[in-house]
């Protein structure tokens, strides 16, 4: 029978550690050892899953040595062995991090009850430990991607506020996800089953809001042929996710403002009042403080939207989110289309890596999107696409030599592409030899076959 778990047996009297070595021999790989210096340096060379460890020992206190043991790996279960008069040091033992106690002398089915519990307690814990990893490699929170700090704690507030009804204002630049945000909240709350509702208020002229948010009655306002739901009542028992709330006139802000109060209102055209039961989540790329300062927000609203804030970082700001994205992405448009798998080459990712995102996450995805469209291949270089501005935010930090090449390829390529792609009149306008040209045509990969 394969032993596939091992047991370090840790005291100073030899027959005990022989009974146990005798008990346990037959399925466990037993490590014995009499002191606890002896002990730590067993520990530290070989993997043990789990320790019985005696309270008394001639070198050390058990109950000092099991912090030393806890702090070297963590993941080990400790059973401390103890007399009858000892077991007020075996529970103060468990309040340092053993699993459990043993009282000499034992019974051997009990011990290996025991033994049998502690074991399988560390296997369901690292089975979810791996579970959670794997569900961060593999499966973003809520359609959103990230393992930086800063993503994994809105991760963890989105978690936490679900749950309630308070009003949320997510801020951030654009392309940032704010509405991937909202619809996480929605998702994660007792809402979820209830609809989530979209109210744009950058794309609603200013004399259509009131109609797209109340509704309105047949013959309330000139062109009103019918009566019509508006989105608050199309909402009620979900979430309204009120998108570039800063672009609402400081009129319409003072109804909004009475409506998150009362949950109630009434369409245009009607004096019956509708009330409804939702949660309001807002969104803004600008600093809504600025605006309250400049006279174009309404303080008060600012208050009662901003009971949970979030603010979503730029895609600059976290690091090696870029890679997970452009991962992420590339299958994404690969299940999409049915295409075989891509991806970029590592002069690309090094350019990626190094490039601002002024547009964030949506700059990227939409890149993503079109050179996995463009490239026949299934390796994407990033120079064979001039659609790709390679300006100086995008090379700067890069040593010199590579930021050359980098400017020179796309220079040469636009020149080409603008005779397209006739070296002789493009080696011209460069002011170089054509075989000079020929030369940097096919270093650089530039096949115009002209």
């Amino acid at each position: 029978m394969k032993k596939n778990d091992t047991i370090l047996v840790v005291d100073d009297e030899n027959g005990v550690r022989q009974s146990f070595n005798m008990v346990l021999k037959d399925k466990y790989n037993v490590l014995l050892a009499e002191t606890g210096q002896e002990a730590m340096d067993i520990f530290r060379k070989n993997s043990v899953d789990l320790i019985l460890l005696d309270i008394l020992l001639p070198d050390i206190d058990g109950l000092d040595l099991l912090p030393k043991l806890v702090e070297t790996d963590p993941n080990t279960e400790i059973i401390m062995v103890t007399a009858v008069n000892e077991i007020q040091s075996a529970v103060k033992a468990i309040k340092l991090g053993a699993y459990e106690y043993i009282i000499k002398p034992f019974v051997v089915d009990d011990v290996l009850t025991l033994i049998r519990r502690a074991l399988e307690k560390r296997r369901l814990v690292k089975e979810v430990a791996y579970l959670r990893n794997e569900l961060e490699r593999y499966h973003p929170f809520e359609k959103m991607v990230g393992k930086n700090r800063k993503m994994r704690k809105i991760f963890e507030l989105i978690s936490t506020i679900a749950v309630s009804d308070g009003t949320v204002l997510v801020q951030g630049k654009s392309g940032t996800g704010k509405e991937l945000v909202a619809r996480a909240i929605h998702n994660r709350s007792n809402r979820r089953r209830q609809p989530f509702v979209v109210i744009n208020c950058a794309a609603i002229p200013p004399t259509l809001m009131e109609s797209k948010i109340f509704g309105h009655n047949k013959g309330a306002f000139t062109g009103a042929i019918d009566t019509s739901i508006g989105k608050l009542e199309l909402a009620d028992g979900g979430t309204v996710f009120l998108d570039d709330i800063d672009s609402l006139d400081v009129n319409m802000q003072a109804k909004l403002l009475r409506i998150i109060q009362e949950k109630e209102f009434e369409r245009l055209g009607s004096a019956k009042v509708v009330k409804v039961d939702v949660r309001f989540v807002a969104a803004s790329n600008k600093s809504i403080k600025n605006l309250i300062l400049q006279g174009n927000f309404r303080e008060d609203l600012y208050y009662r939207l901003n009971v949970f804030p979030i603010w979503l970082p730029p895609l600059r700001e976290r690091g090696n989110d870029v890679l997970l994205l452009l991962d992420h992405f590339l299958e994404l448009n690969s299940k999409k289309t049915g295409k075989p798998p891509k991806r970029f080459s590592k002069r690309a990712v090094k350019i990626l890596l190094k490039y601002d995102w002024p547009g964030n996450v949506r700059e990227l995805e939409n890149l993503v999107e079109r050179l996995f469209t463009i490239t026949e291949g299934p390796v994407i270089h990033l120079e064979d696409n001039v659609s790709f501005n390679i300006g100086n935010k995008e090379i700067k930090g890069l040593p010199l030599k590579e930021a050359v090449s980098i400017f020179e390829r796309k220079y040469i390529s636009e020149v080409l592409e603008s005779f397209d792609g006739n070296r002789t009149k493009a080696s011209v306008k460069l002011g170089i030899h054509r075989n000079t040209l020929l030369s940097k045509t096919n270093e650089f990969g530039l096949n115009l076959n002209k």
